[in-house]
C-alpha cells in the first residue's frame, strides 16, 4: 500500500525535537507529516523533570552554554547560532506558557506541569497545519540512489516525502517508545551508530544503610568517585537516596563516568556533608554544639546540624553510643565523628538500566552530520535530531534545549530544501 500522497517533509517521532521539527517546517512552508508510534504525542517529554518538564536551562551565553556538553559542544555553535535558549523562551512564552528560573538556572513552567509544554507544541503543530498520524510505527527508510524517497511502516504502508526528520530517540526509558529502532534504520543506511548505553542514570549501591533513607534529600553535599584509592572525579549539589542507592542531578551528571570506571573495578563515592567547611571548622561547629548541648544525648543533639535522618546512619559510622551526653564525648570521639561528616564512602553496586535513564549517550557519530543544517552528510535530504545524535549533557534542561535547537535547525533546513 503507498499514500497518493507525497510530503515535503516527513518527521518520524512525536517527541520534542520531533514536534519541535514539524512545526518549524511547516512554519516554514511546507507540507508535514509527523509519524508517531504510540497513541498520543510527546508520552516521555510529560514523565520528564518528574512531570514538572525543565524546558531549559537560563545560560544565554552560547560559549558557557555549550561548554556543559563537554567535548561535543563544539559541533553545536552553529546550529545554537541560529536556535538558543533566547528563542526557546521566547517561542513558549509567546505560546501562552510562564516559565521560572529555579537552582542551577533550571527553567520550568510556572504551572510545574510538562502538559503545559506539550499543549504549546501541540498548538504551534496544528496553527501551521502539521498533519500527525499516530499508532503509525514505522520499519524502515526507503531510499534510492544516495537520496531518500520515503519510509515503510510495520503495516507495510509506505509514505513518500521530499525529506526526512529523523527524531526517535535513543534508548531511555523503552516503555514510552524509546526502543531504538531508529538506529537500526540509520546503519542499515549506512551511518555509523555508538551503541547506547544509560547516561543520566541512578547509581545502585552496595550498603544496606542507604536503603534506611530511601525518600530522603540532602541538599548541599560534596560527593568525590574513588578507584583503587585514586580520586576520579567529584562534583557538588544535591543527592536523593533511593530504596536502591542514591540519584538526584548530581549523581545523574556522574553516572556516566562512573559507569565507565566499573569496567575496570570496584568504585567508591564519598559524601561530604559539610562541604563548605575544613576540618578546622567542622571540628570548632562540633565543640560549639557539644557544649551548648552538654546534657543532650548525642543523637538529639546531631539533628541540630544534620537532617534528622541522618542522625542514626551517622551513629552506626561513628561508633558513638546515641544515648552518650555531648559533655561525655571523647575527642577521639569527636574527631572520629568530624571525619564521617567529610567523608562517608559508599560501595557502587552499578547503574540502573535504561529504562530508569533520563537520557542515554551513544546515537549517530557527529562527523556524520551537519550542524548548520542537522542534514545527513550521507543523503542530501536526511536531517538527525535530538537523541538520535551522539550527544552526551548534563541534567539541568540541556536535553531538552538540544531538542528544541536541532528540531528547530532541521525543520527549518528540511522545509527550505
Amino acid at each position: 500500500m503507498e499514500s497518493k500522497t507525497t510530503w515535503d517533509v516527513i518527521v518520524v517521532g512525536g517527541g520534542p525535537a520531533g514536534m519541535m521539527a514539524a512545526g518549524s517546517a511547516a512554519q516554514n512552508g511546507a507540507k508535514v507529516l509527523l509519524l508517531e508510534k504510540n497513541e498520543t504525542l510527546g508520552k516521555k517529554l510529560l514523565l520528564t523533570g518528574g512531570g514538572r518538564c525543565n524546558v531549559t536551562n537560563a545560560e544565554f551565553d552560547n560559549r558557557a552554554l555549550l561548554g556543559k556538553f563537554k567535548g561535543n559542544g563544539k559541533f553545536l555553535f552553529s546550529a545554537f547560532s541560529q536556535w538558543s535558549v533566547k528563542e526557546t523562551l521566547d517561542f513558549f512564552h509567546t505560546g501562552g506558557m510562564e516559565t521560572k528560573v529555579e537552582k542551577e538556572l533550571r527553567v520550568f513552567p510556572v504551572s510545574d506541569s510538562a502538559q503545559s509544554v506539550l499543549d504549546v507544541l501541540l498548538r504551534h503543530m496544528k496553527k501551521h497545519g502539521v498533519t500527525v498520524l499516530s499508532n503509525a510505527p514505522v520499519s524502515e527508510i526507503i531510499y534510492e540512489q544516495k537520496k531518500i524517497v520515503g519510509v515503510k511502516l510495520k503495516d507495510k504502508k509506505i509514505f513518500r516525502s521530499r525529506a526526512l526528520v529523523v527524531a526517535t530517540g535513543g534508548t531511555s526509558r523503552p516503555d514510552t517508545g524509546s526502543t531504538g529502532e531508529g538506529f537500526e534504520w540509520l546503519k542499515k543506511i549506512g551511518h555509523t551508530v555508538v551503541t547506547p548505553a544509560p547516561s543520566l542514570v541512578p547509581i545502585t549501591i552496595k550498603d544496606s544503610w542507604v536503603k534506611r533513607l530511601s525518600g530522603v534529600t540532602v541538599p548541599d553535599v560534596a560527593i568525590t568517585i574513588f578507584q583503587n584509592g585514586k580520586k576520579q572525579g567529584a562534583a557538588k549539589g544535591k543527592i536523593l537516596f533511593t530504596h536502591v542507592g542514591v540519584s538526584g542531578p548530581t549523581i545523574l551528571n556522574m553516572s556516566k563516568d562512573v559507569g565507565e570506571l566499573l569496567k575496570y573495578g570496584d568504585v567508591t563515592l564519598s559524601l561530604d556533608l559539610f562541604p563548605g567547611k575544613d576540618y578546622g571548622t567542622l571540628n570548632a561547629t562540633l565543640q560549639e554544639l557539644f557544649k551548648t548541648h552538654d546534657k543532650k544525648n548525642f543523637g538529639n543533639a546531631l539533628g541540630d546540624i544534620v537532617p534528622s535522618a541522618l542522625v542514626p546512619i551517622l551513629v552506626l559510622h561513628s561508633g558513638i553510643d546515641k544515648e552518650t551526653k555531648c559533655n561525655g564525648i571523647t575527642r577521639e570521639e569527636r574527631l572520629r565523628l568530624m571525619h564521617v561528616l567529610k567523608d562517608i564512602p559508599m560501595q557502587v553496586k552499578g547503574l540502573l538500566g535504561p529504562e530508569k535513564a533520563i537520557v542515554t549517550s551513544g546515537g549517530v557519530v557527529l562527523d556524520e552530520v551537519d550542524f548548520k543544517t542537522m542534514r545527513s552528510r550521507l543523503f542530501q535530504n536526511l536531517y538527525l535530531v535530538g537523541d538520535v545524535l551522539d550527544i552526551d549533557r548534563p541534567s539541568g534542561g540541556f536535553s531538552l534545549q538540544l531538542c528544541w535547537t536541532t528540531g528547530f535547525v532541521a525543520g527549518k533546513s528540511a522545509a527550505e530544501k
